[in-house]
């Protein structure tokens, strides 16, 4: 048996890559059988990224973190399946779907990491105020990060800075957050950049920043 990973082998396979979309498309045995071996994939996937991260559980057991591979594996072969007409050859078929299994492993992995922590976005203002300078900190330094506490507060809405500060201060995984706040990633990412593309303008405007090529401030 091939020990070949397909995430990472990139060469294409045109005719296997329609033959993966034929045999996919076929309502009989062979579509069957295709989703069978694009499960086995998907599964290959969601385990590596399973164990890899396993460390997001602590105490969980190899069967607990088998199950949750399986279940990952199935949600993947969904979402391949549902996607298949956006797939477009740049990657062979099989490596376009291990994607999947990896995403929607570490989804699962992060969102059962947090299950049980409660994210207090009203605090999340606090933690950002309470970190004070480090002694051996430059005054430049102290200066830029008064200049963007006091942009945050304000320039930003209620939800832009609440939005900022979980996903850049607190770190929360914005699969959880879109999770609890009952959005989207897209919906989230959005508020995010508009939220940061305010505090440069900001930054600008007080002269912390320059209005060169726009780069990160957080």
């Amino acid at each position: 048996m091939s020990t070949v990973n397909p995430a990472t082998s990139g060469v294409a396979h045109p005719q296997a890559d329609e033959q993966w979309l034929a045999d996919l498309a076929d309502r009989g045995p062979a579509g069957q059988h295709a989703v069978e071996r694009l499960r086995e994939v998907v599964l290959r996937a969601t385990r590596h990224q399973v164990w890899r991260l396993r460390g997001l559980l602590p105490g969980v057991g190899a069967g607990d973190l088998e199950d949750l591979a399986q279940q990952c594996a199935n949600d993947a072969v969904v979402a391949v399946l549902r996607q298949l007409p956006t797939f477009q050859g740049r990657s062979r078929f099989t490596t376009w779907a291990y994607k999947f299994g990896v995403h929607h492993a570490g989804v699962a992995m992060r969102r059962q990491a947090w299950r049980h922590r409660e994210i207090l976005l009203p605090d999340a203002w606090t933690s950002l105020a309470d970190r004070s300078p480090t002694p051996d900190a430059v005054v430049d330094a102290a200066e830029l990060a008064r200049a963007i506490e006091g942009a945050i507060a304000r320039d930003l809405t209620p939800h832009q800075r609440h939005i900022l500060l979980a996903l850049v201060v607190e770190q929360v995984p914005i699969d959880v957050l879109a999770d609890r706040l009952g959005s989207t990633r897209n919906a989230l990412y959005k508020t995010l950049h508009d939220a940061r593309r305010k505090l440069r303008a900001s930054l600008i405007d007080s002269g912390q920043l320059d209005a060169g090529p726009e780069r990160s401030i957080s």
